[in-house]
């Protein structure tokens, strides 16, 4: 028996621009790398840096855009910040996302030399 496919109601124009303004926010793979990371524990910006390779100014200012479209949240331990991942929804999507794309990835053959991106 086959399932039947479930239709969803269409998207309002307003949820639509709201998913378009955080797939932008998304679009940087810093942004991405930290709310992976985030998603698997909490972290201060120290480590964060550390772990997505990226100096503490540039990762408090990724920080802080995620903070504001509502996917990072932060509370105070001792003298430190300390952020994590406020929306399990986009967490999920990310985690899977990226999960798909490295196992992909680990399936796939390497490219040829000659079929890489220019200036790779």
């Amino acid at each position: 028996m086959a399932a039947e496919a479930v239709r969803l109601a269409e998207p309002s124009a307003d949820v639509l621009a709201e998913a378009g303004v955080l797939f932008g926010l998304l679009a940087s793979s810093v942004r991405l790398h930290l709310l992976w990371v985030l998603s698997q524990s909490e972290n201060d910006v120290t480590r964060l840096a550390a772990q997505v390779d990226a100096v503490v100014p540039a990762v408090s200012q990724h920080l802080s855009k995620l903070k504001l479209a509502g996917l990072v949240r932060s509370r105070r331990q001792g003298r430190r910040q300390v952020y994590f991942a406020a929306d399990p929804d986009a967490a999920t999507v990310v985690v899977e996302l990226i999960g798909r794309l490295a196992a992909r990835a680990a399936a796939e053959p390497a490219p040829s030399p000659r079929l890489r991106a220019p200036g790779a």
